[in-house]
């Protein structure tokens, strides 16, 4: 696994020399408790590119610190591509970095419903204009869930990373 958080300090440092612009990531997260940012910090030299993360596991921590929108909680739920969304750009504006990842998720083993089950999870990113979202559903343990989708988190920033390298010296 700690290939993959590798990686990611590769394709940042690249990202530099190819643009001589650094970049900064940041992580919010609810069902992961931390864990994508634990991964990132396990990388020495990350201080370069990590500025910090937000364990924000509450709707009210979501909508106090992250600005996620009463609204948003109560028409889509707090697991939801909407909420992934608003916390990833919540989390950039909070921690002021270039690119943010965000999750939400039914770790379990309870707390699923028909309509969300559990070990589904939404991711997001936030960048400049750009907002992506995924969506999971992992079929694990509470904890394999839960390292399942930190993996996803990071990998989905991976390959926007490798997107960014492939475009202009503007990407971001």
């Amino acid at each position: 696994m700690a290939e993959l958080e590798a990686e990611i300090a590769r394709l940042i440092r690249q990202y530099q020399a190819k643009t001589g612009k650094s970049l900064t990531i940041g992580a919010v997260e609810s069902a992961t408790g931390g864990r994508i940012a634990d991964r990132i910090t396990n990388v020495p030299g990350s201080s370069e590119y990590f500025k910090g993360s937000v364990v924000a596991y509450s709707n009210e921590a979501k909508m106090a610190l992250l600005g996620v929108k009463k609204a948003t909680i109560e028409n889509y739920g707090a697991v939801s591509e909407q909420t992934a969304l608003e916390m990833a750009q919540g989390g950039r504006d909070l921690l002021d970095v270039d690119i943010c990842v965000s999750d939400t998720g039914i770790a379990g083993p309870t707390g699923g419903t028909p309509e969300k089950p559990v070990g589904l999870f939404y991711l997001g990113l936030a960048a400049g204009d750009a907002g992506l979202s995924q969506k999971h559903v992992f079929s694990g343990n509470r904890e394999e869930n839960k390292r399942d989708a930190a993996e996803a988190a990071l990998n989905m920033l991976k390959q926007y990373l490798l997107r960014c390298l492939n475009k202009s010296k503007t990407a971001l």
